[in-house]
């Protein structure tokens, strides 16, 4: 038996088959790229029917499959922070606007004035940030006025796509909605003095439920071109973080889950108890599930970083340039750098951030910028591990998944030595395909993810002179970054 997966990142839609204990199934994988529309400057959108067209023949394709038949149910995760608008017939009005569409930063200044920041923070786990909603919501309303009002609801690309395919008020998850900055952590539902705040009423918002509310029956049109999905259970469109997590193994306490591509996460999961749990300065708290809380912080630099300083500094992608950052000193370059060339999110969240070096030398080569470069990102990483390890259990480990980092031996050691701590790279490719899988497991056999961890290569082990180095370069970065953004400490 067999559980298809839909896969929807940032830049690629894929559709996965998945056995009865959570292992791709050979030959079952389909992908069809795609990109974010980055015009005018400061937008991140892309088309809903073209996104929606991309995702149904991903579905076509896969059901070719010999094992179409055996197939229970069906999950998906999202790239998370993802809106449009759709009117009363569920027909999209608007682009989905992505959590990178930094055009609202005007209202989010202005929301920042009216509301009480550090209480909203608690209340709904997320900061007043261009990544999320109710600045979003403002800019639309403010420049898109009449756009605005035909609007029936705003919901999340996932909740779209089962509209489509079942009709009705499909709910968005618990898991997605935590993600959009305007879900109340204690009683699950849409926070209403912030809605108040915005002038808008929750009827504006799908309803919301726990991503085990499956959606069965597709419509007469997909039952057509999908008999082997016409009972089959949809469960709601989970977080891809939140998915990545749980196919990492890191399912409690006892883990940390890094996830790099272009940007990067490094996230705790903890379970419910009587009260939601603190979150951390700097640090946001999302939902797994209803019975699990997942904290921690993402950077909005990664493996673009990387990319950006080797062709910068025009440094070759030889061979052996993995070898030879691996064979030279943490650090030992001199160069204090803030990778913000993206703005920041945790733990600072200044949009307005930029980048920085100090310490040029007439000496300075592009390996020692390209190595600063890597290892400023460790650092930013480092920040975030401190402001979870009150939550975490003593010296945990760190399960590491995403291309931009499992290529490079070298960068999982720098941020090794950066957090002290171990990392154990996943050797299962598909991480985030596999979490989805296993909580639609969990719902239909009672599967516990914590019992079918991945495949892991050898933890790389933090080197006790470059943790001391490391740790005296994350004290400049921070002085650095007090310097230029003072009042903002970090």
């Amino acid at each position: 038996m067999t559980i298809l997966v839909i896969d929807l990142g940032s830049s690629s839609v894929r559709g996965l088959l998945f056995d009865s204990q959570a292992r791709a199934v050979a030959g079952a994988q389909v992908s069809i790229r795609h990109q974010f529309d980055l015009l005018p400057p400061g937008a991140s959108t892309i088309d809903a029917e073209m996104l929606r067209t991309n995702v149904e023949t991903c579905i076509d394709q896969l059901l070719q499959h010999p094992r179409t038949g055996e197939i229970r149910a069906v999950g998906m995760d999202t790239f998370a922070g993802n809106i449009l608008g759709i009117d009363q017939n569920n027909t999209a009005l608007t682009p989905v606007y992505t959590y990178g569409d930094t055009r609202s930063a005007d209202d989010v200044a202005l929301l920042k004035a009216i509301v009480d920041p550090p209480l909203l923070h608690q209340r709904t786990g997320t900061f007043l940030h261009t990544a999320y909603l109710p600045g979003r919501l403002h800019w639309l309303r403010r420049t898109e006025n009449s756009l605005f009002q035909q609007v029936h609801q705003w919901v999340d690309f996932g909740s779209y796509l089962y509209r489509q395919w079942f009709g009705g008020d499909v709910p968005t998850s618990l898991s997605v909605a935590s993600w959009n900055g305007l879900l109340n952590r204690s009683s699950t539902a849409w926070d209403q003095p912030l809605l108040e705040s915005l002038g808008l009423s929750s009827a504006v918002l799908p309803p919301v439920a726990d991503y085990t509310a499956a959606q069965r029956g597709l419509n007469p049109t997909y039952a057509q071109r999908w008999p082997a999905l016409r009972n089959v259970p949809f469960f709601l469109a989970v977080g891809d973080g939140a998915a990545a997590n749980i196919g990492s193994g890191c399912v409690d306490e006892r883990a940390l889950a890094l996830s790099m591509g272009t940007t990067a996460a490094l996230r705790l999961a903890v379970r419910q108890g009587v009260e939601v749990p603190v979150v951390p300065a700097g640090l946001w708290s999302y939902r797994i599930s209803a019975q699990q809380h997942l904290l921690g912080g993402a950077t909005s630099e990664g493996g673009n970083i990387y990319q950006w300083a080797r062709r910068t500094f025009q440094v070759e992608q030889l061979g052996a340039l993995d070898d030879v950052l691996l064979s030279r000193q943490a650090d030992g370059h001199g160069l204090t750098m803030l990778p913000l060339l993206a703005g920041e999110r945790s733990p600072g969240w200044r949009a307005d951030a930029v980048g920085a070096v100090v310490g040029l030398r007439l000496s300075t080569t592009p390996l020692d910028l390209l190595q600063a470069a890597m290892e400023s990102v460790a650092l930013r990483l480092a920040l975030v591990a401190g402001q979870l390890q009150p939550l975490s259990a003593v010296n945990v480990g760190v399960v590491a998944s995403g291309g931009a980092l499992t290529r490079s031996q070298a960068w999982i050691q720098m941020i090794a030595d950066a957090l002290n701590r171990p990392i154990a790279p996943a050797v299962e490719p598909e991480i985030t395909a596999r979490g989805t899988a296993l909580l639609a497991l969990q719902v239909l056999d009672g599967l516990d993810p914590a019992l079918h961890p991945p495949q892991l290569e050898t933890a790389v082990q933090p080197r006790p002179e470059a943790v001391t180095r490391m740790q005296a370069a994350l004290q400049r970065q921070i002085a650095l970054y007090n310097t230029l953004y003072p009042g903002d400490t970090v």
